[in-house]
């Protein structure tokens, strides 16, 4: 039986059955969109299938270094860390083409833990989509950096005089990619074999960066793609003593990390069954009235959203002018210097990028706040400015477009936004703007080698 093939709890059972599988892996997914899982015995898994499993909540209540929040109220000392209820998700089985027939599923928090859980909240805005009447399409581009180093040897190293697995410049690059060509048709394979295909894999300008293009699929399975794509690029990678790495811009030298999102919407029920709701064949660049919406929706909300999108300290070192990302929530057509930009197609291909989300996001999230935003534009009419010609880094746009310079300004806006809430709902907003709020304080903490060089003896 293909994993694919796996819709059902009985399903499940069979496909372990035929296997003669003792143990299966099952995960969920951080805050941060970090994979945390365990193996479960045979018997243990059938039972949850029926009546869930559980992981401690501090799941829930921790910093991508395990590292307990103190500002939260869903869980903490206070609580005493109980377990909070999973539901085990059989139609998300998984390959593990590095464990020998071995298999993985997916969970999802339930019940006070589902108001907070990342996987949750993008469930919800896809169900507000359906109810709008569309089928949300969608589709993440990652770029990230491979080194010829080890877990150990970065460390060793105060992450200083890294080696990539290639030098120089060279975007696109045929030499690169025979040369490597183990790497990448494994790469490929194991991909493919996860139900996590690339459509498109090549280099990007820069030492040992990668671009890779998962293809498009509907409803909440993009982001169990692209979330599963961060984790396992890494796992293929040290196991072949290499190290990958998909933080937002980690050297100073070299262009940042983007995520980028490709969206739309086909229309869900009635006579346009199946059919673009973002295309129009005779209006400008093809952008229906409801796709102008979309955009407007998107790049309205894109400063109280941000947050979302760029959820680390290290995620504002990539939003400056000149390195491809954007810094205002502008919109163009072909355009890569604004953070939206829409690809004019058929009606199949119809298409507006989120540009500014980054490599280091959660997938569900960055997810729910492109799509939610874009819905919000739908739902409230909102209209949509002129497009952006030529260099927007080199244009003055208004105020109320500009980005968050900062994670704690972009928190705070999050945390203020009316929009966040009645899409996320009270309890997801609240939390998670304390999470980030948590993360710029720890950054506060540090005393970074630029200060002692510029301070210690001097000043």
């Amino acid at each position: 039986m293909d994993p694919r093939q796996v819709k059902t709890a009985d399903d499940a059972r069979r496909i372990m059955r035929d296997r003669n599988l003792s143990h299966v892996k099952v995960g969920v997914f951080d805050v941060d969109g970090i994979l945390r899982g365990k193996y479960l015995a045979r018997d243990k898994f059938f039972s949850g299938l029926d009546s869930g499993i559980s992981f401690c909540d501090v799941v829930l209540g921790w910093d991508s270094n395990d590292q307990l929040y103190d500002n939260v109220t869903y869980t903490g000392w206070h609580t005493a860390y109980p377990d909070a209820p999973v539901r085990i998700l059989p139609d998300t089985c998984r390959e593990l083409p590095t464990e020998a027939g071995g298999l993985f599923f997916l969970g999802e928090f339930a019940q006070k833990a589902e108001e907070i859980c990342p996987r949750g909240v993008f469930r919800r805005v896809i169900d507000k989509a359906r109810g709008m009447g569309f089928e949300p399409y969608s589709a993440v581009e990652y770029e990230f950096f491979v080194f010829e180093e080890t877990p150990h040897s970065i460390r060793e190293k105060r992450y200083r005089d890294l080696k990539p697995i290639t030098p120089g410049h060279f975007g696109y690059s045929v030499l690169r990619n025979s040369v490597h060509s183990e790497w990448y048709l494994d790469l490929l394979r194991n991909c493919e074999a996860m139900d996590m295909g690339i459509e498109g894999l090549h280099t990007e300008t820069g030492a040992g960066v990668l671009e890779a293009a998962i293809r498009v699929d509907s409803g909440i399975a993009p982001a169990d793609k692209a979330a599963l794509f961060k984790t396992f690029v890494k796992v293929f990678a040290q196991r072949r003593g290499w190290l990958a790495t998909f933080m937002a811009k980690w050297s100073k030298d070299w262009p940042g990390c983007g995520g980028h999102i490709h969206l739309s919407l086909k229309h869900k029920g009635g006579r346009r069954d199946g059919s673009s709701a973002f295309f129009d064949a005779k209006a400008p660049h093809r952008m229906s009235e409801t796709m102008r919406h979309f955009v407007a929706g998107q790049q309205a909300l894109m400063p109280e959203m941000l947050a979302l999108v760029a959820p680390t300290i290290n995620s504002y070192r990539r939003l400056i002018p000149g390195y491809w990302a954007p810094t205002s929530a502008t919109w163009g057509v072909e355009n890569r210097t604004t953070a939206l930009r829409v690809i004019p197609g058929s009606d199949k291909s119809q298409r507006v990028e989120f540009r500014v989300a980054a490599a280091d996001g959660n997938p569900y999230l960055a997810l729910a706040a492109s799509l939610g935003a874009g819905l919000w534009g739908i739902e409230h009419k909102l209209k949509l400015d002129p497009p952006i010609e030529g260099n927007s880094y080199d244009k003055k746009h208004p105020a109320k477009s500009a980005l968050p310079r900062t994670l704690m300004e972009a928190a705070g806006k999050f945390r203020a936004s009316k929009a966040a809430r009645a899409l996320f709902g009270d309890a997801f907003v609240d939390h998670y703007a304390s999470t980030r709020e948590w993360e710029e304080r720890e950054f506060r903490k540090h005393i970074s080698d630029w200060e002692l060089d510029r301070y210690f003896e001097i000043i």
